[in-house]
Order: C-alpha cells, then structure tokens, then sequence
C-alpha cells in the first residue's frame, strides 16, 4: 500500500512526533512531488518536519509529469497541491493525504480518495499505536493546526473516547 502526500500533513504530523505513523500505515512508501518536498524540506528549514521529512526514507521523491493537469488546478490550488492531486492521478494509489479544506473538496470532486491527519491517527489509535487520540488531537490544536469541533468530536467518538 502506497499513498502521495502533500505538505500539511508531512508538517503536522510531524510538529506532534508522529511522522512514522505514515510508513506504518503505508508501508510501500509516500510518494510526495518536488513541489511538497521544496516546501517542506527546503523553504520550511527550521521548521516543524524539514528534517523529520529530508531523513524520512520511506518518503520518496517523485515529480509530477501531467504539467496540464497541474497548470489547471494551480487556479485553485498551490503547487504542492496541485502536484499532489496530478500525480496521484498518473500513480494511483491507496489515498490521497491532503488536509487543506480546498483542495480535499476538489479531490473529492474529481473521486480521490483523501485521508488527512485526523484519518491517520485515527487508525494510529485502531491499530493500538497510539495510546490516546484526544492527547495528539490537543496536541495539534497546541501547534496551530486548526481542527474544527464537529471533527474534533466525531474523530473521538469513532475511537470510543467520548
């Protein structure tokens, strides 16, 4: 199982120690396009993930070829995202990892299947490598993530912890 990562994820993930959640979950790698790994590893040096996500093995550098389909969705999106959504088309995988509220919706229009932080760590929590989901959900409400109530809620009704 493999999956295309944008930055959000990559960064918040790693602001709360939980980067290696994603090699576990996706064991066949996380495919994050040039445009994600400039962000991230280049323009965020020292930043939360720049060196989590530039020694990340399992994380593997893979560019974008459909420049097209790239360019149109760069009406909506910025790059890493737009580089993500394309390259998930031209290398299908299990899931798209995206949390920013735009571009899911526009994933979800073109019927990607998107997962975010919540989602991982709600299957951290399922699959018993996470001891508690409301302590890393506060924990990214602490680093600025923002994290609605109703999500915040439903997420820990799934796990049982209200």
């Amino acid at each position: 199982m493999r999956a295309v990562t944008n930055s959000s994820i990559l960064i918040a993930l790693s602001t709360i120690g939980q980067l290696q959640l994603l090699s576990q979950r996706f064991p066949d790698r996380v495919l994050m396009p040039r445009a994600v790994q400039r962000e991230v590893v280049e323009t965020g040096v020292g930043q939360p993930g720049a060196i989590e996500v530039a020694s990340a093995s399992w994380l593997v550098v893979q560019e974008a070829s459909n420049k097209s389909l790239v360019s149109a969705l760069r009406m909506e999106l910025d790059e890493g995202e737009a580089e993500a959504i394309a390259l998930f088309c031209e290398l299908p995988s299990e899931a798209l990892l995206l949390d920013e509220k735009n571009a899911r919706r526009i994933a979800k229009q073109m019927g990607l299947p998107v997962l975010g932080a919540v989602g991982i760590l709600i299957w951290a929590k399922q699959s018993g490598l996470i001891s508690t989901l409301k302590e890393q959900l506060d924990a990214l409400k602490t680093q600025g993530f923002h994290l609605g109530q109703p999500v915040y809620q439903e997420a820990l009704r799934k796990v049982g912890e209200i």
